[in-house]
């Protein structure tokens, strides 16, 4: 970076912290507007439980942008490692700048779009990094100080909650990923299709009632190698049916760990897996944990096409691992596949253990699921959603309901929002969970 645009950026971060919140974005867009030429800024901030979307530039596209196209970023680009590509935005493929910072407790991206086929040079970069570094421990310093007790108990409940939600549907998710399985299998006949569908449902409903029994049994701990079990044990039923080989990687010690480090480890491998079912071309999916003195790696390979596209929603993984004091990284080597790295420390944060304490309550007390998420969308909402638990591409949706396929994602990117979920799979999963409850 030329000294000219280093004194810009280190002059707009003493002016952005001056800045109310608010405006933030749209002063740290025209700071840089030299430095990195756009046509549109976005901020995505979680922990931000009012407006964690912010936007400006060309109204055509602030007005189109989603929290739900951003939230991959979070995911997929890695504190300190911006990413330049080509990323939906507003429906279409646009050039993206993506930064993403771990400056806040659950992170936050932000991504500027830029003329078709521009590169930002990699010397500039660094710079941008750490400015934007700077706003973001700024504002989350901001949000903090706004009645901190309150605010804090508020945050810890919300963010306990999204936790809760988040690993219902994933259970819901790999459970009826399942069923699909045997249901598709063509060399199974159809009363033993039947018989295993049955039986994969009664085993996913004991596995709710006794999972918290379970807990309590290991008394805050369990054997490393007894934990990893558990998890094949699931992660076997879930791909018995699917062309999927899995291998498994033990852990090479059985050591005690924390029942609740075991618990959001399988929690995060099991959704990791149920990410990387959602693409083209898997046949082999490879699984270990290793544990080391500050905490436990998870490492989920597969042998997929190896691009981070919109079928791979990681960014409510890395959120939620974020919430529990982890992190996800992920390398993507196009034509050899995925690696995601979970990594969880000793001693996860007080709202993991919240959340943890709540999905035993909620399990024990068989409130699963209900309809009342589906309550706020609204007709056309509805017909949308169902096809799009069928399976079936915007474009095809479109067709059926006889409507544009711009409308098609308008109306899926509202969908998203009022069912509080970042991808299709998980509203496809909630809308078939719901309905049949």
């Amino acid at each position: 970076m030329e000294s000219s645009e280093a004194v810009t950026v280190l002059t707009a971060a003493a002016r952005l912290v001056q800045v109310e919140p608010p405006q933030v974005i749209e002063a740290l867009s025209e700071t840089l507007a030299t430095v990195v030429p756009h046509r549109a800024a976005a901020h995505l901030s979680p922990q931000c439980a009012g407006s964690p979307l912010s936007a400006t530039g060309d109204p055509k596209l602030t007005a189109v942008i989603t929290g739900a196209e951003l939230a991959p970023f979070l995911g997929s680009v890695s504190a300190g490692r911006p990413w330049q590509g080509e990323a939906e935005i507003g429906g279409v493929e646009e050039t993206v700048l993506a930064i993403a910072s771990d400056h806040a407790p659950r992170g936050s991206v932000l991504a500027f779009v830029l003329d078709p086929g521009t590169r930002i040079p990699e010397q500039t970069l660094p710079l941008v990094q750490t400015l934007w570094d700077v706003v973001t421990a700024h504002l989350n310093r901001l949000t903090l100080e706004i009645e901190p007790s309150v605010l804090a108990q508020s945050r810890a409940v919300a963010m306990a909650r999204d936790v809760v939600a988040a690993e219902l549907t994933d259970a819901h998710t790999a459970t009826l990923a399942a069923l699909l399985g045997v249901l598709r299998n063509n060399r199974i006949d159809d009363a033993a299709a039947r018989t295993t569908a049955v039986e994969l449902a009664l085993n996913a409903l004991a596995d709710l009632r006794t999972d918290s029994q379970r807990d309590r049994a290991d008394a805050g701990e369990e054997p490393a190698g007894r934990a990893f079990q558990r998890l094949a044990d699931s992660l076997q039923t879930l791909l018995r049916h699917l062309p999927v080989d899995l291998e498994l990687d033990a852990p090479s010690n059985d050591r005690l760990i924390p029942s609740d480090v075991a618990h959001a480890a399988r929690v995060a491998v099991r959704a990791a897996v149920l990410a990387i079912l959602g693409q083209d071309g898997v046949r082999r999916i490879r699984v270990g944990w290793r544990l080391n003195p500050t905490g436990l790696q998870a490492t989920v390979r597969d042998d997929g096409p190896g691009v981070l596209d919109d079928r791979l929603d990681l960014g409510r993984i890395a959120e939620r691992l974020r919430a529990q004091g982890g992190r996800l990284d992920v390398d993507a080597v196009p034509g050899w596949g995925l690696t995601l790295r979970i990594m969880l420390p000793v001693a996860l944060s007080d709202v993991a253990k919240t959340a943890r304490a709540l999905t035993t309550t909620l399990s024990a007390a068989g409130k699963v699921l209900t309809a009342e998420p589906l309550a706020t969308l609204g007709h056309r909402e509805l017909e949308v959603l169902a096809l799009l638990a069928q399976g079936q591409r915007n474009r095809v949706i479109a067709d059926t309901l006889h409507i544009t396929e711009s409308t098609v994602k308008y109306h899926v990117a509202n969908i998203l929002t009022k069912l509080a979920v970042t991808s299709r799979t998980e509203a496809a999963a909630l809308y078939l969970a719901t309905a049949s409850a």
